[in-house]
């Protein structure tokens, strides 16, 4: 039997410090959208001094002794399934964060907290001017400490890259995801030839001069439409869109473009799906695991499924384009239904990855998948990481970026040093197509629902069988049980062809 008081002294004490690491995700939050231009070096130092707060709490001597009194009692327990899963859930998501934080000393975790901050900020500036040597140095330091933390926590040199891919989607390595990639690519580049080399060519010229405060407003109707509590949540601007904090305060972020709505619009129902997601796990059990989501493949495959799936679908845009075009009367007046729905559903080739289509963008995630594999084998060093990434665009996507901004400075990720956190776009996309078809199983007649701006159904389902369960199953075991069937590519090739082929045919 385990203990029923320290059980709860367990859970007291982790949504303690749950309420702690909200305050540092609420200061690295306000570094990314109001932090005064000067403030950078300031801001470094705060998130240093209470990441070094927040990892003493993690690492309490108490909380293995509590572990310890817990996995003795189930060790004892003939029938674990009597103790409940949830209480499985949280004791094991418990002993797995508390024996990895252990072993990251607390000058070290202030030392990594204090290089994202300052990394983050030397790649806005070399973004801005596109100077991948003023980013170098940042890059060189995230890859040393990626290399350092894993080797603390017990990887060996040869399997560093398996453990921050383990870090964002437990259980997965980087085998797997070669494999399963391998897989994709079999199908996924012949299907990009014919529909990129389709003499059907959409006109995306027709979006100008559509004003920010015009879509702000529009994308404020529809991420409260697809079920957006803005009570428990806000979305403001930054440099690369995301989405932090928890079901209780959840930031959004998106960036404007007055000539491309469409940046604005994909992106802000993107990272709305991840707020859904957020917003769905059980707030009462916030700061274990119950209320936290499985993974990152599990959250892109919520994003994704409502970035693509659903606001790129006719029925979808049924309901709001009307809304769309009252909006915008002046800017929309020459442009026919057949015209807008063929540039939202536009495929071409683009080195940037956020710019790119859902047919063309899984080549994007191969292509960083393959580069980080190589910067933790060694093969790949920084210096030669520009040349490098153009090169791969080049034979994976078929198209050699211009300048650095549409190189290896785009994306956000490795600037906070999260490697291994790429993968989980394209794997969330396989999720996100099968647990499309499962959702049309049930519901015949969801698209019905999305054309007359009903979206209750497909939330309160993904609610159920994704968002409630938290960390109570790992990633390919809730795709096998929702599903029922393994992760594979196959659900995404067959839904991008039912999709596009008779698009561009």
């Amino acid at each position: 039997m385990i203990s029923k008081t320290i059980f709860e002294d367990l859970v007291s004490d982790l949504q303690r410090v749950n309420r702690l690491k909200t305050a540092l995700e609420l200061l690295e939050w306000d570094e990314q959208v109001n932090l005064p231009s000067g403030s950078g070096e300031r801001r470094a130092q705060e998130m240093a001094a209470l990441s070094e707060i927040v990892h003493r709490e993690c690492t309490q001597e108490r909380l293995a002794h509590w572990l310890d009194e817990l996995e003795a009692g189930l060790n004892g327990n003939s029938e674990e399934a009597d103790v409940g899963t949830e209480k499985l859930t949280v004791i094991r998501e418990a002993r797995r964060n508390y024996d990895r934080a252990v072993k990251l000393s607390p000058t070290f975790v202030a030392r990594k907290t204090a290089l994202n901050s300052r990394a983050y900020h030397a790649w806005v500036e070399a973004r801005q001017k596109g100077d991948f040597e003023i980013f170098a140095p940042f890059l060189q330091k995230q890859l040393e400490m990626a290399k350092e933390e894993s080797g603390r926590v017990g990887y060996s040199e040869e399997t560093a890259y398996d453990y921050h891919i383990d870090k964002h989607d437990p259980g997965l390595t980087a085998t797997f995801v070669d494999e399963i990639f391998s897989s994709l690519k079999i199908d996924l580049l012949p299907l990009v030839k014919r529909i990129v080399d389709s003499p059907v060519k959409p006109d995306t010229t027709i979006f100008k001069g559509f004003p920010r405060d015009g879509q702000e407003s529009f994308l404020k109707q529809v991420a409260v439409k697809i079920g957006f509590d803005f009570s428990r949540g806000r979305i403001d601007t930054s440099v690369h869109p995301f989405c932090s904090g928890n079901g209780a305060d959840t930031r959004m972020t998106t960036r404007y473009n007055i000539d491309n709505p469409l940046d604005a619009i994909f992106s802000t129902i993107h990272e709305t799906g991840h707020g859904l997601y957020e917003q769905g796990l059980p707030l009462e059990h916030l700061g274990t695991g119950l209320s936290e989501a499985i993974g990152m493949a599990m959250h892109e495959s919520q994003s994704r499924m409502w970035e693509n799936q659903v606001s790129r679908s006719r029925s979808f845009w049924q309901y709001w384009e009307p809304v769309l075009r009252e909006t915008f009367p002046t800017q929309l007046a020459d442009v026919s239904s057949r015209e807008l729905f063929s540039a939202i559903n536009a495929v071409s080739l683009t080195p940037i990855r956020v710019d790119s289509d859902e047919v063309t963008y899984n080549l994007h995630i191969i292509l960083r998948f393959e580069l980080e594999k190589k910067l933790f084998s060694g093969e790949l060093t920084v210096a030669e990481l520009p040349e490098a990434w153009n090169s791969a665009s080049e034979e994976i996507i078929g198209l050699r970026p211009k300048n650095m901004a549409e190189g290896c400075l785009q994306d956000v990720h490795w600037s906070g040093g999260a490697f291994g956190y790429f993968p989980s776009y394209c794997l969330g996309n396989m999720i996100a197509a099968q647990l499309w078809y499962r959702v049309k199983e049930v519901y015949p007649d969801i698209d019905e629902d999305f054309a007359k701006g009903e979206f209750g159904r497909l939330l309160n389902w993904l609610r159920e069988n994704v968002h409630r369960r938290g960390r109570q199953y790992g990633t390919l075991e809730l795709t096998r049980l929702v599903t029922g069937q393994e992760l594979s590519p196959q659900g995404l090739i067959r839904y991008l062809e039912e999709r596009y082929l008779p698009l561009y045919t």
